[in-house]
This record gives C-alpha cells, structure tokens and sequence, in this order.
C-alpha cells in the first residue's frame, strides 16, 4: 500500500467512524476519541485530515451524501418527463429506506433536525443545489410552458415531502395506516402511489395556468 493510498483509506475509515458516531450521538456528544478508535486511526488523525472536529462533521455530510444513489436525472436521459420524474421518487424513497453507508445521510439529517447545530446549513444547501435544479427542470416540462416559478417550487416540496413520510413515520406505524407489511413492495407501491398523485397534481396546475 503506498502512502496516499493508506491516507485515503485512514482519511475514508474516519469519515464511515464520523458518520456513525454523528448519526447516534449528534454532534456535540460524539466525541473525536471514539471516533478515532471506531476507525482504528490515532487520536491526532482527525487533525491532520480535518483540521478540527467543526470541518470533520461538514466533510462527514459531503461523504455521506455521496453515498446516496444518483436520481435518474442525467442530462443524456432516456424517456418522457413523467417517467423520469418516477425513476427519481423511486431512488429517493431507496435512498431515504438504505441501511448502510446509504442510508447515512438520512440519518445524520434526522439527528440535525432533533439537535440542531447551526453549522451544516450552508453545506447543506451546496449539496442539494444541483438536484433541486434538475428537479425543477423536470416539473416545468410536466407543467407546461406556463410554468410558474412559485408553483414548481410548492411541487417540489410536495414531492419531497411526500417522499419523507419513511423518515418521520415509524414503520410499525405504516404498516397499521396501510394495513400491509412493510417491506421492498411497499416501498414501491408507496413511490408509485407518490408518483402518481404528484403527476396528476403537477399537470392539474398546469392545465389551471394555460
């Protein structure tokens, strides 16, 4: 192993540590000791690759958001808005359901909300940027040329927050509301059911604006 791929490989083993310990303990009660210990790394490695704790919790977020999968929102795609729309509500609801190094950034964003710190804002922003802009993109294709800019974003949110009924609702709680087990079909059934509704609703407004 040479050296910068055993720093690589030190620098990625305390991001997976960092994710954990943030995602149970939140930021302020993880401590960098067991962080380091979680990744087998010295106490002073969280300084040489990160400088502080502050920029190792950012840098945690940016890895763990990498980890997601990539909605089907390429530029080269194949298929009809409608469709993509629906590939897209089916990877999030994937990405909101992973376990895993997938499912750290849901995670992590559940213990932000319940302990907030006030540093992962900005971050968190730059992160989403670019897929809220494919995402509106799309909408305005379902919506027609009359599309209004507050409308697409009043969508956008309806579709993402449909989406995070499998962060803020307990799935025991689910499978009483929908009288079924919770598992891969209803995951899908639930994202078909999302895509569906949101279509309509999508092409109802812009059938209102024309």
């Amino acid at each position: 192993m040479t050296g910068k791929t055993g720093k690589r490989k030190t620098r990625e083993r305390l991001l997976v540590a960092a994710c954990e310990m943030f995602a149970r303990d939140g930021f302020h009660n993880a401590r960098v000791a067991d962080i380091c210990c979680l990744a087998g790394a010295n106490v002073a490695s969280v300084n040489y690759y990160f400088t502080n704790k502050t920029t190792l919790y950012i840098e945690t977020w940016k890895y763990a958001f990498q980890q997601f999968e990539e909605p089907a929102f390429s530029d080269n795609a194949k298929g009809t808005p409608e469709a993509t729309l629906k590939k897209y509500i089916h990877a999030i609801m994937k990405d909101f359901t992973a376990k895993g190094r997938m499912g750290y950034f849901s995670r992590l964003y559940l213990m932000e909300l319940a302990r907030p710190t006030g540093l992962i804002q900005d971050t968190w922003r730059e992160l989403i940027e670019p897929r809220r802009q494919k995402l509106h993109h799309i909408i305005r294709k379902i919506m027609g040329k009359n599309a209004d800019n507050d409308k697409v974003l009043l969508c956008e949110l309806s579709i993402i927050n449909q989406c995070r009924t499998l962060l803020t609702i307990k799935h025991s709680d689910l499978e009483y509301l929908l009288n079924k087990k919770f598992n891969s079909d209803l995951i899908k059934s639930l994202a078909d059911h999302i895509a569906e509704f949101s279509l309509a609703g999508i092409k109802a407004i812009g059938n209102f604006n024309e």
